[in-house]
């Protein structure tokens, strides 16, 4: 057995001697949302002593954010826990109790319930006329069947068509249009109202994937993503408490609130010179020295790290990742964050003092007759409310109130942000006038909606596999600098986690909250040796 107390001296090995006996590794995490708290939490949790997280905005959770009116909680940002079986985020929630507090009509569809499974979706015109339900089913029925040949693409090795442009969009429309246009039982007028279906149907789908469009989602990479078996849950008392579980392990000293990140120095070559930079903000020990990353603060402090998580959204790193690495990103890791997709999918809520709908009635759904033939989903700024797919019911009305939510995607998502509540519940309730045929419907007594297109922090909602990408592409973003086929020669300095770097979960909580685990675990197997000497 190797002695505690004996190791190489060599300059060569990230583990040196004078790593190992003076100091223990030193990590910075950026971020505070569920990728960096569960890498931090599993790093404190095998040893570590020496890690700080650097979160930009005042407050820790990321892209959850749940905001308590009166008796209810809204989830402006992570919503459901994507199935049971396995599923770390449902493991969590249900460890603690936080699945608890249903009602007899949650249980009778088994699940803690946002919306609910029970009553009818409305679909309704923009000439104010209800679709005959048997047509809506009709239409579903047909839409599932060629939803299920995208998946194809991917899990079969289906090849792909040039007519289909690789587009999970174009697919679907041309395979739905020619069905329904075939159809020899259908009046026209019936045709009709399928062929603006269609459309419809494709924004609700952008919203999921928080594209822009389908028309911009990979066909042959679709089926990738995959689902965890079990139901789907919401937390009635807010996404939040996640997140808070998972700081429980962590000291407040850990975590630096309003501590954005302008640069991330990594490299042996820049370190002396950033060393000499850092030695004027702070007289540092002799021995706190030697370490391969430094992060520079929007601050100016720079803080000195063995190794830096980056848990920051693909939306930031589009946007910043020029002026966030020094030295620059390697060219296959900036094609991949080129390349992979992310828009932004924004929630409306609407609270009324009684309900308009009638009680069978779970969701209003938009269709726009106009939209028949339509084959693109992008609006002119000022018709962008057209981009609202639908509103869903809240449920129970016990827990939410009398409450619609709304959901808006894409470029016409960014314009709505940025617009007053007042403009915003307006030309809501007017849609909703149009679309009901019921001019008395009244403005709603409040308005919450999320921002996170125009937010700095995120840029964006969730990732998606953008046209031109593939899964590849996620592990290359997620691949750690510097490059190369050891992390016992040379170290990992700079690694990445969050939603966007998981290949088969990526958009989805447990995807983020699993990918900082991994991250923490690729540390916990490099210092081993190390911390089992400690402990």
């Amino acid at each position: 057995m190797q002695s505690c107390e004996t190791s190489s001296d060599s300059t060569d090995d990230p583990l040196s001697s004078g790593l190992r006996r003076k100091r223990q590794p030193r990590i910075v995490v950026i971020g505070a949302g569920l990728a960096g708290l569960s890498a931090t939490k599993s790093l404190l949790e095998n040893g570590f002593t020496d890690v700080t997280i650097l979160e930009a905005s005042d407050q820790i959770g990321g892209r959850v954010q749940s905001v308590k009116l009166e008796n209810a909680t809204f989830e402006l940002g992570a919503t459901w826990i994507h199935g049971s079986n396995g599923n770390p985020v449902y493991h969590l929630a249900e460890d603690n109790g936080l699945l608890e507090e249903t009602t007899d009509g949650e249980r009778s569809i088994g699940r803690i319930s946002l919306y609910s499974k029970n009553g009818v979706a409305y679909h309704l015109t923009n000439n104010g006329q209800r679709i005959p339900k048997d047509v809506v089913e009709e239409f579903s029925d047909l839409y599932n069947e060629v939803y299920n040949l995208t998946q194809e693409f991917f899990q079969r090795g289906k090849p792909v068509n040039a007519e289909s442009q690789n587009s999970v969009g174009v697919f679907t429309r041309d395979v739905v249009r020619k069905r329904i246009k075939a159809d020899p039982d259908d009046s026209e007028t019936t045709k009709r109202l399928k062929l603006a279906m269609i459309q419809q149907y494709l924004k609700v789908e952008s919203c999921e994937s928080s594209s822009h469009s389908m028309d911009e989602v990979s066909l042959s990479e679709f089926g990738e993503w995959t689902e965890i078996p079990g139901a789907h849950h919401v937390i009635p008392c807010g996404f939040i408490k996640i997140v808070e579980i998972l700081a429980q392990a962590i000291p407040d000293s850990v975590i630096q609130l309003r501590k954005p990140v302008r640069c991330i120095h990594w490299n042996q070559l820049v370190t002396k010179e950033i060393e000499r930079v850092a030695d004027h903000n702070s007289d540092r020990p002799e021995e706190d020295q030697g370490y391969h990353v430094f992060v520079e603060c929007e601050d100016c402090e720079f803080i000195p790290a063995d190794h830096v998580i980056v848990t920051v959204s693909l939306g930031v790193l589009k946007k910043y990742h020029e002026s966030m690495f020094h030295p620059g990103l390697p060219e296959e890791k900036v094609m991949a964050i080129q390349k992979l997709g992310i828009s932004t999918t924004d929630k409306i809520f609407l609270e009324f003092e009684e309900p308009f709908w009638s009680p069978e009635c779970n969701s209003i759904q938009f269709v726009w007759e106009d939209e028949a033939e339509s084959e693109s989903l992008t609006y002119p700024e000022e018709l962008w409310y057209k981009k609202i797919c639908s509103f869903d019911v809240l449920y129970p009305p016990e827990r939410y109130g009398y409450v619609l939510s709304g959901w808006i995607c894409g470029e016409e998502a960014l314009i709505m942000e940025k617009y007053d509540d007042e403009t915003v519940a307006e030309t809501c309730t007017e849609m909703l006038r149009k679309f009901t045929g019921n001019p008395n419907i009244p403005k709603p007594r409040r308005i919450l909606r999320s921002s996170w297109g125009s937010n700095p922090n995120f840029r964006g909602s969730y990732s998606y596999t953008q046209v031109g990408s593939s899964g590849t592409d996620v592990e290359k973003l997620a691949k750690p600098l510097p490059y190369t086929e050891s992390s016992k020669t040379v170290p990992m300095q700079v690694m990445f986690s969050g939603e966007a770097t998981h290949r088969k979960y990526y958009s989805t909580t447990h995807g983020a909250l699993l990918s900082g685990q991994r991250e923490a675990a690729h540390l916990i197997e490099m210092y081993q040796d190390l911390l089992q000497c400690r402990n």
